[in-house]
């Protein structure tokens, strides 16, 4: 019992407001997102942030519906698709945290993804979405390859990511957006 509330400690520690691990559904999505629109309106956050923070988690959120891959099999023999996902609020910002497994043989292709992302400006990013955009292309899972370009327009910050190779067929991506909170102005 008391690793229950060592987990609870820690979460508390880091601000966790919210918190999942499991299999990401379209419910779970629509949950996810009035449990927050409700903690937010509680805290009396401005409509710009609360904005901001809600356009972020959303594409987070559809990143981890769409493209979870299956985890290596558990001790079940059971193949999943499990993902974890946090959101926790700083004094100056909000961190948006999400965990998913991926093939190995995707990594190379997601991380160049990040990294031409993250070497953009704002006004380098604009260009570079409408351009995704309007050359048509799709996925294989159906997107145009936007989510990430979006999530970083969004939230005017890098994109935090790492890759844990679990085996030779799956990775574990981790990704931490940061959504800053304007100062507050003195009157």
């Amino acid at each position: 019992m008391l690793d229950i509330y060592d987990f609870y400690d820690k979460m508390e520690k880091h601000n966790i407001m919210l918190s999942f691990k499991g299999a990401v559904t379209s419910e779970l999505l629509s949950s996810i997102l009035g449990i927050m629109e409700t903690k937010m309106d509680n805290l009396a956050e401005p409509p710009k942030i609360k904005k901001k923070v809600f356009n972020v988690l959303v594409e987070c959120l559809q990143n981890l519906y769409h493209h979870t891959d299956e985890a290596p099999v558990d001790e079940y023999g059971m193949d999943v698709r499990s993902a974890i996902f946090m959101i926790g609020k700083m004094e100056d910002h909000y961190s948006i945290l999400t965990g998913n497994f991926i093939y190995t043989d995707h990594v190379t292709k997601l991380k160049t993804k990040l990294d031409t992302v993250n070497a953009m400006d704002k006004d380098e990013l604009k260009a570079y979405y409408k351009s995704v955009l309007n050359n048509g292309e799709m996925s294989s899972k159906g997107g145009g390859g936007l989510g990430m370009i979006d999530i970083a327009r969004k939230s005017g910050q890098k994109l935090d990511y790492n890759f844990m190779r679990v085996n030779d067929k799956s990775s574990f991506f981790s990704l931490n957006v940061k959504v800053v909170q304007p100062s507050k102005e003195v009157a």
